[in-house]
């Protein structure tokens, strides 16, 4: 998060992702209006990392901004997920991200 503060195109991507994960926990999951946000986030970023377990692949935290620039997709949406959990009401249900501040 506080590289995509410090860079308004890594914030853009950030910001698209965001949108994408918002548009698939409302439109693509039943039920996904009645059940809390954080918790189909929280599910959504589990499904991400699982992805990545049963390919045998490692997500490592980039270590610097130059770094964070040219992060990985897996990155990008697990911070829109954290992105998009910073401004939930834990029993909220996800919102539009018209509705939430932008990163940029």
């Amino acid at each position: 998060m506080v590289a995509a503060a410090t860079a308004p195109a890594l914030a853009a991507v950030v910001d698209q992702h965001a949108a994408a994960v918002r548009d698939i926990l409302t439109a693509g999951v039943e039920s996904g209006a009645a059940v809390a946000g954080v918790v189909l986030l929280a599910g959504y970023a589990q499904g991400v990392q699982d992805h990545l377990r049963e390919r045998g692949l490692a997500l490592p935290i980039p270590k610097d901004r130059a770094d964070w620039l040219t992060a990985s997709w897996y990155h990008v949406r697990l911070v829109a997920v954290c992105a998009l959990a910073r401004t939930l009401h834990p029993s909220h249900p996800v919102t539009r991200t018209e509705d939430l501040p932008s990163l940029a």
